[in-house]
């Protein structure tokens, strides 16, 4: 029977039954392994082969396709990362819910397909980023400079309080660079020829020689204003005449500054003090050099072997008697960050370097030189070159600051217990503030009426406010929960909207007088338009600006040499000076009328004389200094069309249910 069935199963006919089983078994195949996006991912990049570029995207062709994700963890990261900068730049002012916007979100997320992408074609032009570029861009960072010089004490600790490791910091720096690097490219290789930067400063250089009135203002309008424009002013011009939207709400306040705590008993602060003892201890540390001969990880033996002779050596060479270990560090050293400073690591205490290194350095004596040492970066030879023992500071010097981070703990604690009661009688009973008041002993206070604009006291936090015109505070009409007010964390008020009177347009018999000042300041600014406009005629047909200007018992002023950007004769009036074209001749002058913003007057100008900048007075050395800008300029252009284009060329997928899922 067996065999009756292996026979029917075999040949063309069983090759086809077998292809359409496996094609409902392909949709459930996870997709990743087609090309697909993961579950958690907000994003995928997909570019095709670098050796087969016009490669379709269909499956099982997308199978060749090379995949970058987006994770939701790289988002985050970056988007709170953002978070962070943009609260620290507003303050106050900032918005939670405006900097969560779907708007921001997808910002932020091109920002990371942009620089994804840029990644990703850098890998496919065979550009890599070695260890050298690397280690240079890390010891150039202020952050782990000491003196102007990189310290590789301050660099591990800073990565160990950042949550970084070595390896991991690396990598990301890496990427960074591997980024950049185009883009760096593109910008380096951007040219300007030097005609174009002649041009551009003789532009900016030029000057111009300018005649010009100042236009009076026409008197105030006084002419009757009849009921009916009063009537169609108000109506076209409802929005002027509006009410603002105010609220009336009542609150109570809790601030920490306010509460009164007892002093720290003595038993309570020795009981610390043993705890945290560690906290006033200060660790052993050594001073420690090193020399390091690095090992690739895919090394074979003879490379090791070669590189443990080389370091043998060097040991044998500095425990000679008068050897400089630091000159043997900066010429064979292969530390890029401690090579320069003769090696030297500066003071380590435990925890610091890996465990190999630190087993070694701490069971030396001062002035011992160990190794050779493997590690996972290399062969080392270590140098103790001073040893700082452990000290620990009495109970006597530092109660006074036990003290006080005691009270300070005991205030958190009072207050956070308050802030719950009270979160919890607003819970029990969220439609009044009295019975709250009364559970926690704060008193109920009420503010407004107030407008968006108007707004005092606690109101004016831009937290509080946004809370106080939500649609939930005002039209359920319960108590909020407790909303911070500052950044400590330590003041909060709840609040309840009792009144609320929405946006009106006010009566037209309590605005009569403002409709009535505004229809003649409209008549006056059109008549000041009129003139200025009738003036211009007049000098398009022929006339010039001094004969006008006498007739007309004007003043006219002169400027020679007037320089583009000036904020002279008036702000804005240099804009629209530079703004007309050349005059054709002599004795044909450009013209043109422009309202000063800060008067509401009007100037007319004539331009009689274009003088081009003379750049033969610039230095050629600021000469090449806009060269190189305007170079620069055009690369960053250079590269944003290239990652448009790179951003074309490939396949950009968003999973947009993550991304507004994301806080």
């Amino acid at each position: 029977m067996l065999q009756k069935l292996r026979e029917r199963t075999s040949g063309w006919v069983a090759t086809i039954v077998i292809g359409l089983l496996m094609i409902p078994f392909l949709f459930v195949i996870d997709q990743r392994y087609l090309g697909g996006m993961g579950a958690n991912n907000v994003a995928q990049i997909s570019a095709p082969p670098s050796w087969w570029k016009s490669a379709p995207s269909w499956w099982p062709v997308s199978m060749l396709w090379q995949h970058e994700e987006i994770s939701i963890e790289d988002f985050n990261k970056q988007f709170n990362r953002l978070r962070q900068q943009q609260q620290q730049l507003l303050g106050e002012d900032y918005d939670p819910r405006e900097f969560a916007s779907e708007e921001n979100k997808r910002r932020v997320l091109d920002q990371l397909i942009d620089a994804r992408v840029m990644q990703m074609a850098a890998s496919q032009a065979g550009i890599r980023i070695d260890d050298d570029s690397v280690y240079q861009y890390i010891s150039a960072i202020p952050a782990f400079q000491r003196e102007g010089r990189f310290d590789q004490f301050l660099y591990q600790q800073t990565l160990a309080y950042q949550g970084f490791t070595p390896l991991g910091f690396q990598t990301e720096i890496r990427n960074e660079l591997l980024q950049a690097s185009i883009a760096n490219a593109l910008a380096q290789s951007a040219f300007v020829s030097r005609k174009e930067m002649e041009d551009f400063l003789k532009m900016m250089r030029e000057t111009r020689d300018v005649e010009f009135v100042r236009l009076p203002h026409p008197a105030p309008d006084t002419e009757a204003v009849g009921d009916d424009e009063i009537q169609q002013w108000y109506d076209s011009h409802s929005q002027d005449f509006m009410r603002p939207e105010s609220i009336s709400i009542e609150y109570v306040e809790a601030n920490a500054a306010d509460m009164l705590v007892p002093e720290p008993n003595e038993a309570t602060l020795r009981t610390r003090y043993e705890a945290e003892k560690a906290r006033f201890a200060e660790p052993e540390q050594r001073l420690a050099s090193h020399i390091l001969i690095k090992i690739d990880a895919n090394a074979d033996a003879a490379a090791q072997q070669a590189a443990e002779d080389k370091i043998k050596l060097l040991i044998e060479e500095a425990r000679k008697p008068g050897a400089d270990f630091a000159a043997l560090a900066k010429a064979n050293s292969e530390d890029l960050g401690s090579r320069d400073n003769g090696g030297n690591l500066g003071w380590v205490e435990r925890g610091i370097m890996v465990p190999e290194f630190e087993e070694a350095l701490f069971s030396m004596t001062d002035g011992e030189i160990a190794g050779p040492l493997k590690t996972n970066y290399g062969y080392h030879a270590i140098q103790l070159r001073e040893t700082r023992p452990a000290k620990e500071t009495p109970f006597e010097e530092v109660r006074s600051e036990l003290a006080e981070e005691q009270l300070k703990i005991d205030r958190e604690h009072a207050y956070n217990a308050l802030l719950g009661h009270l979160t919890d009688a607003i819970i029990e009973n969220p439609s009044s503030l009295t019975f709250a008041s009364e559970k926690v002993g704060l008193p109920v206070r009420r503010l407004g009426p107030f407008s968006r604009t108007s707004a005092t006291g606690i109101a004016t936090d831009p937290a509080v406010l946004r809370v106080a015109f939500s649609d939930d505070a005002i039209h359920d009409g319960t108590a909020s929960d407790p909303i911070e007010i500052g950044k400590n964390r330590d003041h909060n008020v709840v609040i309840r909207v009792v009144e609320h009177t929405p946006a009106q347009l006010e009566p037209l018999e309590q605005v009569r007088d403002r409709v009535v000042a505004a229809i003649r300041a409209d008549r006056t600014e059109k008549a000041a338009t009129a003139a200025a406009e009738a003036f211009l005629e007049e000098l398009r047909n022929g006339r010039k600006l001094t004969d006008i200007a006498t007739q007309n018992g004007m003043e006219v002023d002169r400027i020679s040499g007037l320089p583009r950007g000036n904020m002279f004769p008036a702000p804005g009036a240099n804009q629209a000076i530079f703004s007309v074209l050349a005059p054709e001749d002599e004795n044909t002058p450009s013209f043109g009328k422009v309202r000063v913003t800060n008067s509401g007057d009007y100037l007319l100008f004539a331009v009689t004389k274009v003088i081009p900048g003379n750049i033969d007075e610039i230095p050629e050395s600021e000469r090449m200094a806009v060269q190189a800008q305007f170079a620069q300029f055009r690369g960053n252009t250079d590269a944003q069309d290239f990652v448009q284009t790179m951003r074309k060329r490939f396949r950009i997928t968003i999973q947009e249910a993550q991304l507004q899922s994301q806080q």
